[in-house]
């Protein structure tokens, strides 16, 4: 069973859900009307050459939730949740904050427990959401930090963001949803729900020297989570999110507090017509001394994705959000910063499974079975589960959708299916549809399949209903998903296949996108393979082709 909620989740829901929260504020300064003297903080570098392009929100339409952003020299890094998938917690990069790039995963594989195999259990919704990750200078060494189901909080680290993260601690206390500093070589974590708290840690973050409370939210203001910490010309600030519609920080001369307290935004109008308030991301600063927030943005059907603002800095300190016509930008000057090493990898494209190690794009639907798949110049899904049931199913792979429109492909050799395999592409949520090859007393036959869902507690209660099929003439197939995740009363898929990887069928009804927030994770595609009778089929991948218009 799935852990009782912490109350800061319910919190997260009811403002992801739009249900309220219409609390009267208290009288704070504002900080996000135009500033007359938005200069940086005393001592701050001066500002970069403005340039003369301009980017456009969001910076990248994919789900990468509970923003953590930091920058190592002329490089920046982006940590999200990724919750039930393996391997955890996604590391990105970039050279500009507008373009992003996979690098690799701070959580190998999620070794919390059986459920994340699902091995007589599930983990849907738990797992890694609202961690941490920074850079120790003095070291060179990367850190990142999260807790998982209310009870303990994890600590892995790596030299190089590529390589295979090591856990180093299992700290008995939940961080919920932590922000690492460190202050010189001392690591401090802000963490809570409506009561903040900040954590001394060992130097060798594998324990804790001491954990106090140093805020408690209004009751006016309601929930504050979501904690970032800084250390910024001398004071330190815990930035913090309403959510989801509000960002507030916090300010102390010590780790320790007292702090005081400010709004930075709250019910602003946001760049993605029908999508949320941009909050609960991170600030980071350039070389040259200029700032930004990224921040996420509720879009369902496709998840929670980035935008980019510039901020600026009161005489006294405080950071203020950079406006267009009282609104969050749709688009802003790209930050003024040198020119990157080499181009940024793209984030959609083919995937021809070239090598023997699956592209940091991609992540399983639990942990996978790792004896059975291979990745050498395609991908080779030997089944793993007997099961009727996609959510039970191991070894499903994931790709992110791309928004706010775009089209999947997958190329298929079913000829070493066994009857009762059940293999294709699906589109994954907790109301999912495929298009799949069905092998039956010796034939294969293609079907569309719908009506896949999930109760509230992310128990199947429907494994399908067949809406269309198709007879399958030749043992390489090509299969189709084509979706709008853009917010709002579109919210659709199609479903088609081809024999030569040309002319493309449509086969079966279009499927509307579940836009409620409730699973917090967006769509995704997923590639599958499982049996419902016996293991030993296979299937191979040649390649997924992921493209815009």
């Amino acid at each position: 069973m799935s852990p009782t909620p912490h109350p800061g989740r319910r919190g997260l829901i009811a403002g992801a859900a739009g249900l309220g929260l219409a609390a009267a504020l208290p009288t704070l300064p504002p900080l996000n009307s135009p500033a007359s003297a938005a200069a940086p903080p005393t001592g701050a570098p001066a500002t970069g050459v403005r340039p003369l392009a301009d980017f456009t929100n969001p910076v990248l339409w994919q789900d990468f939730a509970d923003i953590d952003v930091i920058r190592v020299g002329d490089t920046f890094y982006y940590s999200a949740s990724t919750m039930h998938y393996s391997p955890g917690a996604p590391v990105l990069r970039s050279w500009n904050l507008v373009d992003w790039e996979f690098a690799g995963h701070s959580v190998p594989r999620l070794d919390f427990g059986a459920k994340y195999d699902l091995d007589g259990d599930r983990a849907y919704v738990d797992g890694i959401w609202a961690s941490t990750l920074n850079h120790r200078a003095s070291e060179g060494r990367f850190y990142w930090l999260g807790q998982t189901d209310f009870s303990q909080t994890h600590v892995y680290t790596a030299t190089d963001v590529e390589a295979t993260w090591q856990r180093i601690a299992t700290i008995p206390r939940s961080y919920f949803d932590a922000g690492l500093l460190f202050d010189g070589d001392t690591p401090y974590v802000a963490h809570g729900n409506t009561q903040i708290f900040v954590a001394q840690l060992t130097d060798d973050l594998t324990s804790e020297v001491r954990n106090e409370q140093v805020f408690t939210t209004p009751t006016s203001i309601g929930t504050l989570e979501g904690a970032r910490f800084y250390k910024i010309n001398g004071s330190y600030y815990i930035f913090l999110t309403r959510p989801a519609n509000g960002q507030y920080i916090l300010k102390s001369a010590s780790p320790f507090g007292p702090y005081e307290i400010r709004e930075l935004l709250l019910d602003l109008p946001g760049p993605i017509p029908g999508g949320g308030v941009p909050h609960q991301g991170g600030l980071v600063d350039t070389p040259g001394g200029d700032w930004y927030y990224l921040a996420f943005i509720d879009a369902y059907p496709g998840g929670r994705v980035p935008a980019l603002a510039p901020i600026t800095w009161t005489s006294d300190g405080w950071p203020q959000l950079h406006l267009v016509n009282g609104a969050w930008g749709t688009t802003y000057p790209e930050p003024a910063l040198p020119p990157p090493p080499r181009e940024t990898r793209p984030m959609t494209g083919l995937d021809t499974f070239a090598g023997t190690a699956l592209d940091p794009r991609w992540e399983w639907n639990h942990n996978p079975d790792t004896g059975r798949f291979s990745v050498d110049n395609g991908l080779t899904l030997t089944t793993a589960t007997v099961t009727d049931d996609l959510y039970a199913a191991r070894n499903t792979l994931t790709h992110r959708v791309q928004g706010p429109t775009s089209t999947a492909t997958i190329e298929i050799d079913h000829s070493q299916m066994t009857d009762g395999d059940r293999a294709g592409l699906a589109l994954l949520r907790d109301s999912s549809a495929y298009l799949g090859l069905l092998r039956e007393d010796g034939t294969t036959r293609l079907a569309m399949v719908d009506d896949i869902t999930m109760d509230s507690g992310w128990n199947t209660v429907s494994t399908g209903t067949e809406r269309a099929t198709a007879p399958v003439p030749h043992t390489r197939m090509w299969l189709r998903a084509r979706v709008d995740i853009s917010p709002g009363a579109g919210r659709q898929a199609h479903f088609s296949y081809s024999t030569d990887g040309s002319a493309f069928t449509d086969l079966g009804p279009g499927l509307t996108l579940k836009h409620e927030w409730q699973f917090f994770l967006g769509y995704r595609f997923a590639i599958f393979h499982h049996a419902t009778r016996t293991l030993g089929g296979s299937v191979l991948v040649a390649s997924f082709d992921l493209t815009t218009p």
